[in-house]
C-alpha cells in the first residue's frame, strides 16, 4: 500500500495503491486500484449512510474515579496478619508430606486454589504436586482419584486417564456406589473437563455425571444440601472454565460452611481478597481518570464505551498483584481497540478505513495529518499506549518487546480491513476464507501478545515469537473465541455487517442456522480439549504464559456464553463487577 498526498484544485486529495495479503497461510489477497480520497469530508460525503450499531452507553458513570482507601496503619497491620497466616498454612503443608496424608495434601492444594490465594503459595503447591507425582507416577492409590487427576493435569503433568476405569465395574458400567455420592460425582464431573481429544472414558464420564448431577439438582431432598448450589454452578460452568477471582467469591462462603474448614486458611482468603480488591480499585481509578480525558461519549458516540468491562477482562486474564502494570496496559489496549473495532465495523466508510489501516502500518505521528478528523484521537491513543509502556519497559531493559506488540497490532488491524472489503463488496466468504481472517480479527492472538508485555523475566523474545507463529494452543483459544462470539452475535448481520461464520456455513453447506449453532458448540468444546492437550505437551512454554491463554478463554465463557454481555451489560455481568470491585467480602 502506498499513500501520496497532493492537490488538485479545488480539493486536496490522497492517492492510495493498496495490496494487502490475508494474514494466515493463504493465497488470497486484496487488490485495490488507485483511488483519490478527499482530505476533508464534504457536506455530501457527510450524508453517507454509515453502518451504525447504536450501542448502549456505559452504565457506570464516574463511580470508579475515586475509591475508599485503607489507612496505611490499617494496611500495615493487615499485611502483618496475612504474613502470620501464610506462615501457619506453610506449616500445614509440611505436616502433610507423609504418605498417609497425601490425599489431604491434595485437598489443601485444591482449597487454596479455589479460595483465590494460590499466588501466595505457588512454590509450595508446585512442590506438593510434584512430590505426590514422584511418589506414585500414574499409579495413584490414595483415594480422591478425580481430584488427583484434575490437579495433576492443571499443573501440566500428563497423567493417564486409564485410572478412571476404577469408577467402572467389570461390565464397563459406572459403579452405582459412586453414582449416589454427591461429592464424588462432582469431582469426577470436574475432572472430565481436563480431557484431551480421543479420551472416550472421560467423555463417557461427562455424560454419566452430568445426567446424575442434573437429577440431583432437581431432587427436593437434595435442594437444601450445601452441595446443591455447587451442583448448579458446576452444571452451568465447571471449574476449568471459571475465572479464579469469581470462583473465590463463591467458594469462600462454601468453604466456610464445611465443618472441616481451616480457620487460618479461611481468614487468609478473606483478608487476601480484601487487599487485592484495594489494588484493583486503585488500578481502575487510575484507568478511569486516563479514560475520562478522551470524552468517548462525545468524540466517539458510535463506539462502545466499555472501560470498566475492559478492566474486568484484563483482571480475568491475570488478577495477581505482580502483574499490575501489565494488567493496566492490557485494559488500556482493550479499551482502545474496542473503539477501533467499532470504527471499522460500525462507523467508518471504506476509504477512511484504508487510510487508518495505512497509518497503523506506518506507525508514525506524521500520519495524523492524513487521517479524517474523527480518527485522529484514537490513532494518537494507539501511539501513546506504545510510548507510555516503552517508558516502563525501558527500566527493565525490555522495551524491544513492544516491537512484537506493534507487529501483532498491525496484523490485527489488517484483518479488520480484509473484513471491511468483504462488507463493501457484499461478499460472503467460504468458511476457510472466513477463518483465515476471523481467527485474527477475534483479537485473541493480539490480546495474548499484549498480555505478555511487562510480565517480567519469565517472558522472553522466544515467548513472543512463539505466540506470533500462531501455534496450536493460540489457535485453539482463537477458535473458541471466534465461534463462541459468533454463536451469540451473528444476528448483527441484520445491519450492514460482514458475514459471520454462521452465515458462511449456512451459505456454503446449505445447513440450517440451528444446525450450524450446534456444530459450533461442539467446535468450542473441541477447542477446550485442544487447549488442554497443548497445555500438557508444550513443555518449553512457561505455565504462566499458558495460563494467559486459558484465562482468556475463561473470560469468553463469562462474557459470551449465552449472550453478548460485553456490549449489552446485563445483571449477571453487573453482579460480577460489583462483587469484584465494589462490594466488600463479608467477614
Amino acid at each position: 500500500m502506498q499513500v501520496v498526498c497532493g492537490t488538485s484544485p479545488p480539493s486536496i486529495y490522497i492517492e492510495i495503491w493498496f495490496t494487502y495479503p490475508l494474514l494466515i497461510s493463504s493465497s488470497i489477497s486484496i487488490n485495490i486500484h488507485t483511488i483519490r480520497i478527499p482530505y476533508t469530508m464534504s457536506a455530501e460525503q457527510e450524508k453517507i449512510i454509515r453502518p451504525i450499531a447504536n450501542f448502549p452507553p456505559s452504565i457506570w458513570g464516574d463511580q470508579f474515579l475515586v475509591y475508599d482507601q485503607m489507612k496505611q496503619e490499617e494496611k500495615n497491620a493487615t499485611n502483618q496478619v496475612v504474613d502470620e497466616l501464610k506462615h501457619e498454612v506453610r506449616k500445614i503443608f509440611a505436616n502433610l508430606y507423609v504418605q498417609a496424608e497425601h490425599a489431604n495434601l491434595l485437598k489443601l492444594v485444591d482449597s487454596i486454589q479455589r479460595l483465590g490465594i494460590g499466588y501466595y503459595f505457588e512454590e509450595e503447591i508446585d512442590k506438593a504436586l510434584q512430590h505426590v507425582y514422584d511418589a506414585y507416577g500414574d499409579k495413584w492409590n490414595g483415594g480422591c482419584i478425580s481430584l488427583w487427576f484434575r490437579l495433576m493435569r492443571q499443573k501440566g503433568i500428563f497423567v493417564s486417564c486409564d485410572i478412571m476405569n476404577n469408577y467402572k465395574d467389570n461390565d464397563g458400567a459406572f459403579k452405582e456406589k459412586f453414582a449416589n455420592d454427591v461429592e464424588e460425582m462432582l469431582n469426577l464431573y470436574e475432572a472430565t473437563f481436563l480431557r484431551v481429544p480421543g479420551e472416550v472414558i472421560l467423555e463417557d464420564a461427562l455424560t454419566f455425571t452430568r445426567a446424575r448431577l442434573d437429577n440431583m439438582a432437581k431432587d427436593p431432598e437434595c435442594f437444601n444440601n450445601m452441595f446443591s448450589t455447587e451442583i448448579q454452578r458446576a452444571l452451568k460452568q465447571p471449574i476449568r472454565k471459571r475465572l479464579p477471582r469469581l470462583e473465590a467469591i463463591h467458594y469462600i462462603p462454601f468453604y466456610q460452611q464445611q465443618a472441616s474448614h481451616n480457620k487460618s486458611l479461611l481468614k487468609l482468603a478473606k483478608l487476601g481478597f480484601e487487599l487485592l480488591q484495594l489494588l484493583h480499585k486503585k488500578e481502575l481509578s487510575q484507568l478511569s481518570k486516563w479514560w475520562k480525558v478522551f470524552d468517548v461519549p462525545k468524540n466517539y458516540p458510535y463506539a462502545r464505551n466499555r472501560l470498566v468491562e475492559c478492566y474486568f477482562w484484563a483482571q480475568g486474564v491475570y488478577f495477581e498483584p505482580e502483574y499490575s502494570q501489565s494488567r493496566i496496559f492490557l485494559a488500556k489496549t482493550l479499551a482502545v481497540i474496542t473503539i477501533l473495532d467499532d470504527t471499522y465495523d460500525a462507523y467508518g466508510i471504506y476509504e477512511e478505513l484504508m487510510i487508518l489501516t495505512e497509518a497503523i502500518e506506518r506507525w508514525s505521528i506524521e500520519c495524523l495529518a492524513m487521517l479524517p478528523e474523527y480518527m485522529k484521537q484514537v490513532y494518537q491513543m494507539v501511539l501513546d499506549l506504545d510510548n507510555d509502556m516503552e517508558e516502563f519497559m525501558s527500566k527493565n531493559g525490555k522495551a524491544h518487546h513492544l516491537i512484537y506488540w506493534k507487529e501483532a497490532m498491525k496484523e490485527y488491524i489488517g484483518s479488520y480491513m480484509a473484513e471491511a472489503k468483504w462488507r463493501k463488496e457484499g461478499y460472503t466468504p467460504t468458511p476457510e476464507e472466513h477463518a483465515s481472517v476471523a481467527l485474527i480479527s477475534c483479537g485473541y492472538k493480539f490480546l495474548l501478545i499484549t498480555s505478555l508485555v511487562g510480565m517480567g523475566d519469565i517472558i522472553t523474545d522466544e515467548s513472543f515469537k512463539w505466540a506470533l507463529a500462531f501455534p496450536p494452543l493460540v489457535k485453539a483459544s482463537c477458535t473458541l473465541c471466534r465461534f463462541q462470539d459468533d454463536i451469540v452475535t451473528h444476528k448483527e448481520q441484520e445491519r450492514n455487517h460482514v458475514a459471520s461464520s454462521v452465515e458462511c456455513y449456512v451459505n456454503e453447506f446449505d445447513f440450517s442456522e440451528e444446525h450450524v449453532i450446534d456444530l459450533f458448540i461442539k467446535k468450542v468444546e473441541s477447542a477446550w480439549a485442544d487447549m488442554n492437550l497443548e497445555s500438557l505437551v508444550c513443555k518449553d512454554v512457561p505455565m504462566p504464559l499458558i495460563m494467559r491463554m486459558i484465562n482468556l478463554a475463561r473470560v469468553i465463557e463469562v462474557l459470551y456464553k449465552y449472550q453478548d454481555n460485553f456490549t449489552h451489560v446485563k445483571e449477571e455481568l453487573q453482579y460480577h463487577i460489583k462483587s469484584l470491585l465494589i462490594d466488600s467480602m463479608s467477614k
